[in-house]
């Protein structure tokens, strides 16, 4: 999480108040739950003057007759309470699992729609609490907290002015409690607003643990860390629960001063009610009549803590949520769709490139190359030349600070997300694989593709261990695949990179993980594919070198030679030495065979439009 996260300001209603265009849907669910819950509160006033009714009539009259209809409007008022706290209930649960719903639904789009920069800054287990534990706050507090904290201010305003007009010596008994309770309330939110954000933090903070713990679980065996990981935990966990203990002490305080007050209330009217009948100036039924007045009071100011608890939960959970929403992404759709038979011709002109939290450390500059249509290029560099940084420019995954990257004359920038990466596939280095079937990891990028297609992907990239799988292509294979080793992961990968039939294919390392035979294999089929769509190698080893028909060399930040195989073997000394130091390859005996893929071999045909859908070659 970002240290700027941890500086916001404190939660405010405004930021709640932000949030209620996520209400208008459910406005007739609302007004329902209000008229509801404002004629139960009539109903829960009306039972008592009933009852006082009955004492100070029939009662002290002794006349028995009219006791049995009073007795029974009582039983009528009270069933009709009961009916409309069932409607209420009944209509806010649909409203707000609804407001739940639609905000999960925007969070996450709106996560996915920010760029890397902004994932690269965040914790997963920040993201994660958001997404979870702070929308469930909102939730409960939308659903619970904001009509009863409203309901129940109504019912103290309106029961006070009824005992006011009853007798007003204890009314104002009543209205004096309500002092201290509007004071505590007050210093109990400011400190309590605090506290909650520091709670909801510690908990993201643990989440992003707990997560690290179990994708890295893994490494942490193979290296005996296991203990040392937990007592990584149990620090972080013992830090949230002395927090959460200071929160729960705060509360208890507030909470035992509610329930104090509304009882000294309660004995002291019995007080000066008992004395009032014995005046004569009070009547047995409006005494009994004010003392059950009195005690339905008790709920709503007790419970007043956890609805301020709640309230400022979730006052804290939207101002953690709108500091995604507020976010924005630096990296925007652009106008243009690009031609339906797009050639890919790629260009990078003058191209510079910094992380946008180190924007005064050029990681590329002045990068000059160009693909043409069909036309494959190995990008060879040490390690640490910014390699990896250049794949990520041609789909956006991060832009660039200077110059431009082109397809088919268009800058990328100008091009919607959506269609430009639906003409770049990107194969990396760590492949991400997710916790799903291995088919539909194969054909994220492209879902309606026909099942010859899908086989000839799996064959290109010789995964075909897929189909010894328990079920085949639809066995789950775990999240990131884990079930699945480096080599087996990284086929997958490739596997969803041919299928979507890019008109520009970028392999960032792509087959690092596998063995010389299999890696044979692979290229090999992959020398069809690179026929016809325009590619994008990043290599290490000679024989990936070999799929391209030219090479560019990365050094510092910058493009220093391009050329053949052959041409950069013999001349550029830098470029012998990057191939010498793989062991797995004799650049020796490689470079006779350089001459299938330099100036002196005949050139590929280039295709018109990308497409795997031709025989592999064996």
């Amino acid at each position: 999480m970002p240290d700027e996260a941890h500086s916001q300001p404190p939660a405010s209603v405004r930021s709640l108040w932000r949030l209620r265009g996520y209400l208008r849907p459910h406005r007739r669910a609302l007004v329902t739950m209000f008229t509801a819950s404002i004629a139960g509160v009539g109903l829960s006033i009306a039972i008592p003057l009933v009852t006082r009714a009955i004492i100070d009539g029939p009662i002290t009259r002794h006349e028995l007759a009219p006791v049995l209809p009073l007795g029974l409007l009582a039983l009528a008022l009270g069933v009709l309470e009961a009916v409309l706290i069932f409607v209420r209930r009944w209509v806010q649960s649909n409203a707000v699992l609804g407001l739940e719903t639609d905000l999960r639904r925007d969070l996450y789009s709106r996560l996915q729609s920010l760029p890397m920069s902004f994932h690269t800054r965040w914790q997963s287990g920040q993201l994660l609490s958001r997404a979870t534990t702070d929308l469930s706050a909102i939730r409960r507090f939308s659903g619970f907290g904001l009509l009863f904290l409203v309901i129940n201010v109504l019912q103290l305003l309106v029961v006070t002015i009824v005992l006011l007009t009853m007798y007003w010596p204890l009314g104002l008994v009543v209205a004096a409690a309500a002092v201290p309770i509007i004071w505590l309330s007050m210093r109990f939110e400011k400190a309590y607003v605090v506290i909650s954000r520091r709670v909801q933090d510690q908990q993201g903070d643990l989440a992003t643990q707990a997560e690290e713990g179990a994708v890295g679980i893994r490494v942490i065996k193979s290296f005996g860390r296991s203990d040392h990981v937990a007592r990584r935990y149990d620090a972080a966990a013992r830090e949230l629960q002395a927090t959460s203990m200071d929160k729960v002490r705060l509360s208890a305080k507030f909470w035992t001063f509610l329930e104090v007050i509304p009882n000294l209330a309660v004995v002291v009217v019995l007080l000066l009610g008992a004395i009032g009948v014995g005046r004569g100036s009070l009547t047995p039924g409006e005494l009994v009549a004010f003392i059950t007045l009195m005690l339905s009071l008790v709920w709503p100011v007790s419970s007043l803590g956890v609805i301020l608890a709640m309230a400022q939960e979730a006052m804290t959970a939207a101002t953690r949520v709108l500091e995604i929403f507020d976010t924005e992404p630096d990296i925007v759709s652009g106008p243009h769709r690009p031609d339906v038979a797009a050639r890919g011709h790629l260009r990078f002109e003058h191209v510079d490139f910094a992380f946008p939290d180190a924007p005064d450390q050029l990681v590329l500059h002045d990068v000059n190359l160009d693909l043409a249509p069909g036309e494959t290029l190995a990008l060879v560099g040490a390690t640490g030349t910014g390699k990896t940084a250049l794949t990520a420019l041609v789909p956006r995954l991060f832009d660039v600070t200077g110059g431009r990257i082109t397809i088919d004359g268009v800058d990328v920038r100008d091009l919607r997300l959506s269609e430009l990466r639906s003409l770049v596939a990107t194969a990396f280095e760590e492949p991400t694989l997710f916790s799903m079937s291995a088919r539909e990891n194969v054909t994220l990028g492209r879902s309606d593709a026909p099942e010859e297609e899908v086989l000839a992907a799996l064959e290109i990239a010789q995964a075909g261990f897929v189909h010894d799988l328990p079920w085949g292509l639809d066995t789950r294979i775990g999240e990131q695949g884990m079930s699945l080793s480096g080599g087996q992961r990284q086929r997958l990968a490739l596997a969803r990179a041919v299928l979507s039939r890019p008109a520009v294919l970028v392999l960032d390392d792509t087959l690092s993980a596998l063995d010389v035979h299999t890696e044979k294999l692979v290229e090999q089929a992959l020398s069809n594919v690179l026929s016809e769509t325009t590619g994008l190698i990043v290599a290490h080893r000679a024989s990936t070198v070999m799929l391209a028909d030219k090479v560019a060399l990365l050094q510092d930040g910058t493009i220093t030679h391009v050329g053949t195989h052959r041409e950069l073997l013999d001349s550029v000394p830098a470029y012998r030495e990057l191939l010498a130091a793989d062991p797995s390859d004799s650049v020796e005996e490689l470079a006779p065979d350089a001459g299938r893929r330099d100036a002196a071999a005949p050139a590929r045909p280039h295709a018109t439009g990308p497409s795997i859908s031709r025989e592999v070659s064996a």
